[in-house]
């Protein structure tokens, strides 16, 4: 899909420099990607303690697999 994004010249640069990634559209899909992994990771870690316990083998296995 085509979008037109209006990037942040220095966060670009930045992004570049840490990860290696040389494209804008890499950049921008490891970026989505590092930021829903790291979203569903801090959505479980919220849930332990708490209702981890409710969670089936079955949830805590898609939580897994998304991950992968």
């Amino acid at each position: 899909m085509r979008t037109t994004l209006d990037i942040n010249e220095a966060l670009l640069k930045e992004a570049r420099a840490l990860t290696g990634i040389r494209t804008k559209k890499d950049l921008v899909n490891h970026s989505l990607r590092e930021l829903i992994r790291k979203k569903r990771r801090d959505h479980l870690a919220g849930l332990y303690g708490k209702a981890l316990k409710e969670l089936t083998p079955e949830e805590v296995e898609r939580y897994r697999e998304h991950e992968r």
